[in-house]
Parts: C-alpha cells; structure tokens; sequence
C-alpha cells in the first residue's frame, strides 16, 4: 500500500487528491495505461524512432520501481512509466515476429514446405506452411511463412507433411479503404509473409508426421471435422465445426452474411461465450456428479475439483479451437475466475477484466487495434459493471423464486446480458465494420439462449462420444438447434433497415475517438458501479 511521505502544510491539488485516492484500484488503470502506449506506437507516423524505443524500454522499469518505493507521488511516476512500458512493448512484439514480407507478385513458381495448418473449404483448403522453399528467392528473403489456398489438395495436406506444388504468390493484402482493416498488419504478427493460391495438385514429400503438439492438436481439429462432416450435411455441418474446431472455411458466404446482418456473427467467433460454457458445464457436470456420491461429498472439496475439471476443460477447448487471441483471452478470463473459486476469492469482480487485458496486451499488443480486443472486453467490463451494480441494489430477503420464477429470471437475465453487451458493443461495430446490426438484440433474445441451452451441450456430447462412434446421437440435435439459428438470422437479416450502414476512419482519428469513447464509457461504468473508478467519479 503506498503512503504519502508529504509533510508540507501547502493544499495538494484536486488532481493530486484524487490519484492519490485512486492507490487501492491501481489494477483497473494499468490495462488503460498499457493500451495507451501500444496505441501511441501503432499511431506513430512512420517507423517509431529506435531511440525511443530504447528509451522507453529502459525507462519504463525503472520508474516503475522508483514509483513502488516511493510514497505519495507513486501514481505521477506510475502513470507515465506503464505508458513507456506499452510503447516498449509494442516495438518489442514488432521486433521479434520480424521478418521477410513478399514485396511483388510471383508466379507460378514452385514451393515446398510443411504443412503447419489445414483449414477445410467450400472448395478446397487454405493452408500454411512452415520455412516454405521458392523458386527464384533466396533464403534471406523467403518468408517464414506461405499461407496458400489449394482446390486440389487430395490426401497430401495435412498438418506435419512436406508438400510441393506450382503456385502464385502475393504479398499481404493492404486495407480495403483507408482506415479499414488492415489484414496485412494481422498476417504480419503471424509470421506469414506472403498469401496465394495453388495452380498444380500438392504432391506429397514425405507423409504426416507431427513434430511437435501444435501440428498433433491441428492434425485432431481436421480428424474432427471431417467426422462432423460426415454426420451432418449442409450449412449445419459448417457451423458445427466452426463451433467445435474453430475451422470457419466452410461455412457459406450467404449464412455468412445473413449471421452478420443479425447480428449473431459473434456466436462463430470462439471466445468469451464458447469457452464459458465449457467451462461452466464441465464445472457443474463434476460438481453435479460429485455431489451425488456420499462419501466423496463429504470428505472431499467437490466445488475446487469442479474448478480444475473446469480449467482442464477450457484448456483442452483452447487448444482444440486453435488458440486464437480471442480464445486466449476468453482462457485468460476463465482461469483467473476458476482460480479466484480455488482460493475462496470472489470469482466475478473487475480486477479479473483487467488482469487478463494486461496480460493479452503484454502477449499480443497488436491485438488492441483488432476488433475483436475492444469488443470483446467492452461487453466484458460493461456486464460486470452492470451486475455489481445489481447485486448492490437488489433488496436482501429470504425470497426463495418457484420454477416458474425461475424461467422468467432467466429470461431477464438474457434480455439484461443481451442489452448490456450490444449498447457496448455498438459504437465498436459500427467504427470498425462501419455498420451496425439494428436487429441484433432481437436476433440474440432468441439465438443466445438456443446456443447455450441446446447447440453448445449437445455439441459438447458429441466431442464426448467421438472416441466411441456414437457421435452422431448428440450431432443430430445439435443439427436443429443451428438449423434453428440459421432462420431466425435469415429472418431478422431479411427485415428493412436489419442493418444500419456508417462511415470508416482513418486510423489515427479511429485511436483518438477510440480513446475518447473509452473515457466516456469509464466515466459512465464508474457512476454505475460506484466502486469503480474514484478518478473519473472526481472527473
């Protein structure tokens, strides 16, 4: 805890007053703090100068050190030095992933390589591979990594095999419109230096042999869904396999579009949602079937066993959907709630929001201009707040709700979450996709609660029953609850003004107004959840 050492009689300022209040909820201000200096460096004109680079690097620790000792101007040095230390960061992550970019078009040279990742198709797959040879490059300037679309792959590609074929490189692809997203940037922090597409069959060189767990984990994703393929037909498949594998190559552009309109394209994307409820329906299946055994019951802590069941579910799910930023960061969130029920702690509060934002920020600093960072932990931390706020006001008495109390809670519960997430949400979608689904909230009342309850558990049964062949006994109902998502997307996407079109922005102006829209948005959360932000209440 830091003291103030000031012994002099003078007023300190309003400003000082209020960092000084803010010492007991320094955890909520580090994430900020941390995203302002990565922006700082992504919104540098040009290249960031190397000086200060270096500067901030060696800069940043030592005041943060200096800020721990010292009393009560701990925050003034504090506040600067976690920026520092987002700007060194950044140009620390950019360091490391350097390496050669595709600087013209070449083609059709040939290419070999291994196979590292396999990503099915409507037709054909979309592949990467590893330390690729080129015809006609030199090594220095060989990127590290292809990713080639391939109509013809026949049985050679999979994940762990060496492959060679004719094809056609490209470099990254550039932004769409000035201001839009930059998929370039995104490949880049990947590691892949090039894009293109096959013009011959792959020819195998050697047959799958993982070397190591990634290619084993991408060799059981494909396993999986080529069972799921083969027991479900259509756009159902598709999305069942997106679901459960992560793989989304397959699922039409129509259903596709339809699911973006409504306002359901999240439910495709493997995050906070997904994980949740494998987390949450291992934790209660343990618990449940714990309880239910006398003896352990009583000797032994069934709600922590249930916790790591949990862990080791989401885990395992992290891996088998491909361990993407969103994933992490869902994992991130999940473990330290799971870990919050392991020593007694609340499991629910904001200081789990911002740990997991520091840590997705120090892995994967790039990630704070996708999308998928700010939307995902706007709905995060707007939902906390909100139910803190609740559970402050709600009355204490000893009401016990009847079954049927209990439904129409839960569908409060939904319509609230629902609410809460898209007017956080909103502003993202519309900065970033310049569009906004108008019907979203409709589209959730009804798809959410049928993604929970019905697809995600019977999607669960079917990984279950796989080992087993039995999988197609819990893949037929998981069939009509997406069949049933599909329509009611279809629906919704079908009604005028489904979507609300915007303008984009270029990069710089989209930071700033970002960072205004955050502030606004704290200022809001800190009056809702009083406990909040003491800064921005004085603010």
């Amino acid at each position: 805890m830091l003291v103030s050492d000031d012994t002099t009689d003078a007023k300190p300022s309003r400003l000082y007053t209020l960092l000084l209040g803010e010492r007991q909820r320094l955890p909520l201000w580090l994430p900020v703090l941390l995203g302002l200096g990565v922006a700082l460096y992504f919104a540098w004109p040009g290249s960031t100068p190397l000086a200060l680079l270096l500067t901030a690097a060696l800069a940043a620790p030592l005041m943060i050190f200096i800020g721990l000792r010292r009393g009560g101007v701990a925050l003034t040095i504090l506040l600067p030095a976690l920026v520092l230390a987002g700007l060194a960061v950044a140009g620390l992550r950019t360091t490391v992933v350097d390496e050669p970019v595709l600087s013209r078009k070449l083609g059709p040279v040939d290419v070999s390589g291994r196979v590292v990742l396999v990503e099915p198709r409507e037709v054909g797959v979309r592949a990467v591979i590893d330390e690729p040879a080129v015809e006609g490059l030199a090594p220095a300037v060989t990127p590290r990594r292809v990713r080639l679309v391939i109509n013809a792959p026949g049985e050679a590609v999979l994940p762990g095999a060496h492959i060679g074929l004719r094809a056609v490189l490209m470099p990254p692809p550039r932004p769409a419109a000035p201001g839009a997203y930059d998929f370039g940037r995104a490949l880049y922090y990947q590691g892949i230096g090039a894009v293109g597409y096959a013009v011959s069959r792959a020819e195998p060189l050697t047959l799958a042999r993982p070397s190591g767990w990634r290619e084993a984990v991408a060799g059981a994703r494909l396993a999986i869904a080529t069972r799921i393929d083969a027991a479900m037909d259509g756009h159902e498949g598709a999305i069942a396999v997106a679901l459960l594998t992560g793989l989304r190559g397959r699922i039409p552009d129509d259903v596709s579009e339809a699911l973006r309109d409504a306002g359901l394209a999240h439910l495709l994307a493997i995050s906070g949602l997904h994980l949740g409820l494998v987390a949450g329906f291992a934790f209660f299946l343990v618990r449940f079937l714990l309880a239910a055994v006398e003896p352990l019951a009583l000797a032994w802590p069934i709600k922590k066993v249930a916790a790591v069941s949990a862990l080791a579910a989401a885990f395992s799910y992290l891996l088998l959907t491909g361990a993407t930023v969103p994933t992490q960061r869902a994992f991130i969130m999940a473990g330290l709630v799971l870990f919050a029920v392991l020593i007694d702690r609340e499991a629910i509060s904001m200081r789990p929001v911002a740990w997991a934002a520091m840590l997705v920020l120090f892995l994967r600093p790039e990630s704070l201009l996708g999308a998928s960072f700010q939307m995902s932990f706007a709905a995060v931390v707007a939902l906390v707040a909100f139910y803190e706020a609740v559970r402050r006001w709600r009355p204490v008495t000893d009401w016990a709700p009847r079954p049927g109390h209990r439904i129409l809670l839960y569908v409060g519960a939904v319509a609230a979450t629902t609410v809460v997430a898209s007017l956080a949400t909103a502003p993202f979608a519309a900065y970033h996709f310049g569009r906004v689904a108008s019907l979203g909230l409709v589209a959730n009342l009804v798809a959410v609660p049928i993604t929970a309850l019905w697809i995600m558990p019977w999607g669960l049964f079917g990984l279950l029953l796989m080992p087993f062949g039995l999988e197609g006994l819990a893949l037929l109902p998981m069939e009509w609850g997406i069949a049933a998502v599909i329509a009611v997307a279809r629906a919704c996407a079908a009604l005028p003004a489904a979507v609300s079109l915007a303008g984009l922005q270029p990069l710089s102006d989209r930071l700033g107004r970002a960072l205004a829209v955050s502030l606004a948005a704290s200022l809001a959360l800190a009056r809702l959840g009083g406990h909040g932000c003491g800064l921005a209440r004085g603010l």
